[in-house]
């Protein structure tokens, strides 16, 4: 490695760790708006076992977002975001099977 790119790694780490000892402002910071999961589910028409089952996660973990003691993060909360704003992509992808 050449040693200007290496000295610019090394600068790189340096100001990294400044920014999580809260020394240095990040650059730039993204902030993503909460979810309200329980509209999102309730624009499916479904119950929350059934919208659980269509993301493929627990009940209780579907219930802890709704009721908001816990935040989904993450893929999960990616999912979320494509459910809310594409939901024909999830019903592409997730059909209910047909009853014979």
């Amino acid at each position: 490695m050449k040693d200007e790119l290496f000295d610019e790694l090394v600068e790189s780490v340096r100001e990294g760790g400044a920014i999580l000892r809260g020394e240095t402002p990040p650059a730039r910071a993204f902030e993503v708006d909460g979810l309200n999961v329980k509209r999102i589910r309730s624009g499916y028409q479904l119950s929350q076992r059934e919208f659980a089952a269509l993301l493929g996660i627990s009940v209780r973990t579907l219930q802890n977002w709704e009721q908001g003691r816990r935040k989904p993060e993450g893929t999960a909360r990616v999912l979320l975001q494509i459910a809310d704003k594409h939901p024909e992509a999830v019903w592409d992808v997730v059909r209910p099977i047909a009853q014979d």
